[in-house]
């Protein structure tokens, strides 16, 4: 699974607990070894990923540095990762993050057999934090009974947070795999202060980034330029989503005109998504293979729930044709149509 591993103890500077650097690699029977690698790798179930970055110079990036020095001469494992710790040690600013066991391991490739013929292997460093402590039993025979007593000790569960760093396109900062299961407050500390990482430029990060801004156009923009109705809300998030689950490749203009249709709603959201690029300083795609995995995790926040005082909540899957409003007498009403009762 990996060629080396070794292991620092790093505590949170501005709360004065200590760094502790082993200067040493682990030495690590089969059985641990395996034990540890399948921990490591199961961290990263996302196919979304990331690269290094810089405000001036990728070198000056510390993180990307130090792996960089690993990859050209893996004899400098040991030094490099001592100033990884160094480093991370010196990104908490803020006293809610967690110190923890900082693990930092080198994982050989496997051969894989390049367009070109050439056979070629990417090899990869994982830099692994733990910080939450569970409790468990210890019971240990004792004269002719057990003895119990209570221990604390890191869960096989789940890692607090990794990064898994690909030996590839170096010119652009690597490929990253990122992952912060215990943010303690701090949504910057692992991704920002220490890694310092953006997310790649691929399909992705396109599937991601249009789903997210279309759902922000429909729940905030559309109602405030438009006459629409709840139910009308719902029915644009649900064929969206639906477009998107049911294409392999996304284009715009397919996209507004199967979705929006609406000649004024679709140059709405046209503006919406250029004010959405600006701010956010990114560029969306227009033309993209769709990445299912990026669906499925958008999916969660297409809910389309409509809910009424706190009596009832409609839950629209289907047919905007079988859903009407109005008003009379007792007041504002839905009204629903169906085939038959489940």
């Amino acid at each position: 699974m990996f060629s080396k591993i070794t292991v620092h103890r790093v505590g949170n500077k501005i709360n004065q607990e200590s760094l502790t650097l082993s200067h040493e690699e682990l030495q690590l029977e089969d059985e641990m070894n395996e034990l540890l690698g399948n921990y490591f790798m199961n961290a990263f179930k996302s196919e979304e990923q990331f690269h290094f970055y810089s405000d001036s110079y990728l070198v000056n990036n510390p993180v990307y540095s130090s792996v960089s020095e690993i990859f050209e001469d893996k004899a400098k494992f040991q030094w490099e990762s001592e100033n990884i710790a160094k480093h991370l040690y010196d990104a908490a600013e803020n006293p809610r993050v967690q110190g923890g066991e900082l693990f930092i391991v080198y994982f050989e490739g496997d051969t894989i057999e390049s367009v070109d013929g050439d056979d070629k292997k990417i090899d990869s460093i994982g830099i692994f934090k733990t910080e939450k402590r569970e409790g468990f039993l210890k019971i240990n025979p004792k004269d002719e009974s057990f003895d119990i007593e209570r221990d604390f000790g890191i869960s096989l569960s789940k890692i607090d947070k990794a990064a898994l760093i690909y030996n590839s396109d170096k010119e652009s900062g690597y490929v990253l795999s990122v992952v912060d299961n215990n943010k303690n407050g701090d949504i910057y500390y692992w991704f920002e202060d220490f890694l310092k990482v953006k997310q790649r430029d691929n399909e992705y990060f396109h599937t991601q980034e249009t789903l997210s801004v279309y759902k922000d156009f429909i729940t905030q923009q559309l109602p405030q330029e438009f006459e629409v109705s709840k139910a009308d809300q719902a029915d644009f998030l649900n064929k969206s989503i639906n477009f998107f689950k049911e294409k392999e490749e996304f284009k715009y203009d397919d996209f507004v005109k199967e979705v929006l249709e609406d000649e004024n709603v679709i140059e709405s959201f046209s503006n919406f998504k250029s004010d959405y690029e600006n701010d956010m300083q990114i560029s969306i795609s227009e033309d993209f293979p769709i990445n299912s995995q990026a669906v499925k995790k958008q999916q969660r926040h297409f809910k389309s729930i409509i809910k009424l005082d706190k009596n009832f909540h409609i839950y629209i899957h289907g047919d905007r044709k079988m859903i009407e409003t109005g008003q009379d007498e007792k007041g504002k009403y839905y009204r629903l149509y169906f085939e038959e009762e489940k």
